[in-house]
């Protein structure tokens, strides 16, 4: 069995628990170092190419990959980087894995592109199906930063802070009808390094990037595994690099789910993150999320 990384050995501390449920969301600031940031916008490189390759990529040269491990093994280990990730494990305790990931490279572009309101919360039908206001947290998401996004105008994330309490914004009729921005919002900005965490409902959109850089993200959506993958992971055991991975990175990628019941958390004990964080003492009774 390969040995597990570090997936980081302090909880939230209650102000940024504090800071997050208002918010719906962090930032992580300096989490990459020079030669991880390197090491993954290389990989964004030669996915691109592909995708090119491919004519997949949008009339604006723009591309959005989902499976993002699979797309890009050299990202694994950003599944459980000691970093960022006790941010995810301290909100939804070690019942969880990756449901949905996705590299993004949005190359500057020229002219005025076509209006369209791009405001959304994550989840699609979650938000449509489920009745209660405000609508339940159900997922996370890890955005990380290869390339400066230090200035808006860049293809930054907008975000509306607080907004994940929120079941409904103002908007256009239509997507295609020109509307203004909701009240509130921001653009975050960051450096390379950097990495946003941030609550699925909060309303937030992607700014055009009329730079003269290139943008450069990947995002993990993090869930209880009683949520299945939107990701195909499914034929993962087959990769040649799976068995390269340590055991909560398989499990973030849907390992170790013999039955259904291991979504449930029937078997805590054949989980890896709860083993990990039971070793440690990191299992907090007094938080239900991270009960066992």
């Amino acid at each position: 069995m390969t040995a597990l990384t570090s997936v980081g050995a302090a909880a939230l501390t209650p102000e940024q628990r504090e800071a997050f449920d208002r918010d719906g969301y962090l930032m992580i600031r300096g989490a990459l170092d020079a030669d991880e940031i390197q090491r993954c916008s290389d990989a964004l490189d030669r996915v691109y190419e592909l995708e090119r390759e491919a004519g997949r990529l949008s009339p604006e040269g723009a591309m959005h990959r989902l499976d993002a491990v699979t797309s890009c093994p050299e990202l694994a280990f950003l599944l459980n980087h000691p970093k960022t990730f006790h941010y995810v494990w301290s909100i939804l305790g070690w019942n969880f894995h990756v449901y949905h990931s996705h590299v993004d490279k949005h190359p500057p572009i020229s002219g005025q592109r076509p209006f369209r309101f791009e405001w959304h919360q994550d989840g699609g039908r979650q938000n449509r199906e489920t009745e209660t206001d405000p609508r339940p947290r159900l997922s996370v998401k890890l955005a990380y930063f290869f390339s400066d996004l230090n200035e808006e105008g860049r293809g930054n994330t907008k975000i509306i802070p607080g907004s994940h309490l929120w079941n409904t914004i103002d908007g256009p009729p239509r997507r295609d009808v020109e509307w203004p921005d909701p009240e509130g919002a921001i653009e975050v900005t960051g450096n390379a390094g950097d990495v946003m965490f941030f609550d699925r409902r909060i309303w937030h959109a992607r700014s055009d990037n009329y730079s003269d850089l290139t943008r450069k993200v990947a995002f993990f959506g993090f869930t209880p595994r009683w949520i299945r993958a939107r990701d195909l992971v499914d034929h993962l055991p087959n990769e040649p690099w799976w068995n390269d991975l340590d055991p909560v990175q398989q499990q973030m990628l849907g390992g170790h789910m013999a039955t259904g019941d291991h979504g449930w958390g029937h078997w805590p004990k054949e989980t890896p993150l709860y083993n990990w964080l039971a070793e440690r003492d990191l299992l907090d009774p007094d938080y239900p999320p991270l009960r066992p």
